[in-house]
């Protein structure tokens, strides 16, 4: 026998039982992203190695160590996306869709970082991102914090904590970059290796280090808030005051500066206790130098990303309900004049009724070893058609998952009930007639 190929460690296979919650939380978010009149755009897996340099920046940790890079057959170094800001830049840029215009956009989609895998952190990892191009006002920072304060609304998750920060302009963060320098600079022996890398090239991800030995270090350094520009410093101003009108709760995390270079202005992170290390479930920001850096015209933007994994996790400790997606019905048929025609029938049936989720007996079997099928799929009634009722017209109409009597139903009045079933709100009970 050959030996079985596994996956690829840091890639995980989404299976059946866990694709319900996946689902459930898609379909809340997109919704929402309807409700709010986001459009969605859908971007390549692969782009070209310097668009993440240019964007990312060559000395973060992601473009240094954590990114999956390779040479095509032309040579041309490729990557496989790490995030997706910089892919919806690049695809606004070239589509010319900022041309005068506000874009408000989301896409979903797997990427890809070689980590070391622990729980919430994988090689191959799924997000929803929401960028918003030609915006620049504290409005439509708190448009998108509160969307993500709906969504954890909707999907009933609590213990999340919101925190905020600003990084000022460029210029600040330049002035405040140097006092941060010389203040690092006087305890070189208490950095780590990755710190000391980090002092020249990007200062202010030294404040992001996880190294329990540097946090007192770290209290004590410069506080970027006390660099802010006037401007950034009255934004700032305006977004906690919209936050405050809408009854979000925050806190401000002077140490929040976010992992990716492009960031300026509000920073935010909604983070939980209940993934441990992984705390994080969604972040973001103001970008507003990005697409000129990228090759557009100046153009104020800002967006965010929400890991999948972790949301899913989260809902999953949490206990929250989960809509099923087991069938509403398993169709039982009896003998092959059954057979053919009940295949028939289950397609007037989901003509009538769209939203009806029917699973057909295939593979023959006898009754006793179908009805064994209809209850180990999660089916709520079982359909029967044998000879008897092939005869008659009619469906017996067996509960599996209620204690009611069995019954029978005309074909066609089956057909028409079906019809008058909205597409939403559809359950087995409903397949028992007379309801």
């Amino acid at each position: 026998m050959s030996q079985i190929i596994q996956a690829i460690r840091g890639m995980h296979d989404i299976l059946p039982q866990d694709t319900p919650v996946w689902r459930h939380i898609e379909a809340v978010l997109r919704g929402i992203l309807d409700g709010y009149g986001y459009q969605e755009i859908r971007l390549p897996l692969v782009e070209k190695t310097e668009l993440f340099k240019r964007s990312i920046g060559e000395v973060t940790d992601i473009v240094e160590k954590e990114m999956y890079t390779f040479d095509d057959r032309n040579g041309d170094s490729l990557t496989l996306r790490p995030e997706g800001t910089a892919g919806c830049v690049r695809a606004v840029v070239e589509g010319s869709l900022l041309r005068g215009q506000i874009q408000r956009l989301w896409y979903q989609g797997a990427m890809f970082r070689h980590e070391r895998p622990q729980k919430g952190r994988y090689r191959q990892f799924h997000q929803i991102g929401v960028e918003v191009y030609g915006l620049g006002g504290p409005d439509i920072d708190a448009e998108l914090i509160l969307m993500t304060a709906r969504l954890w609304q909707q999907l009933g998750l609590k213990d999340i904590r919101l925190q905020l920060n600003s990084l000022g302009d460029a210029a600040a963060r330049a002035v405040y970059r140097e006092r941060l320098v010389a203040y690092l600079s006087q305890h070189l022996d208490k950095l780590d290796e990755d710190s000391r890398r980090r002092l020249h090239s990007n200062p202010l991800r030294v404040l992001d280090s996880k190294n329990p030995d540097l946090q007192d270090l770290i209290a004590a350094a410069p506080q970027l808030a006390e660099h802010l520009d006037a401007d950034s410093s009255a934004h700032f101003a305006e977004l906690r005051a919209h936050l405050d009108a809408a009854g979000i709760r925050y806190e401000i995390n002077p140490r929040l500066v976010r992992g990716l270079d492009y960031y300026g202005r509000t920073v935010f992170e909604w983070v939980t206790d209940r993934l441990g290390a992984q705390g994080t479930v969604c972040a973001g920001g103001r970008y507003d130098g990005l697409v000129e850096q990228l090759g557009g015209a100046p153009t104020l933007a800002v967006g965010f990303a929400l890991g999948l994994e972790r949301l899913v996790a989260l809902v999953q400790d949490s206990g929250v309900a989960v809509p099923a997606l087991a069938p509403h019905a398993y169709l039982v048929l009896v003998g092959e004049a059954a057979q053919r025609q009940g295949m028939l029938l289950a397609e007037q049936w989901r003509n009538a009724c769209p939203a009806l989720r029917l699973l057909v007996n295939c593979g023959a079997g006898n009754f006793k070893t179908q009805l064994k099928r209809a209850d180990k799929s999660g089916a709520g009634v079982a359909l029967i058609l044998g000879d008897d009722e092939m005869q008659r017209r009619v469906i017996g109409i067996k509960a599996l998952r209620a204690d009611q009597p069995q019954r029978t139903a005309d074909w066609t009045a089956l057909i028409e009930g079906l019809g008058t079933i909205s597409p939403v709100g559809i359950d087995s009970g409903m397949l028992i007639l007379g309801n």
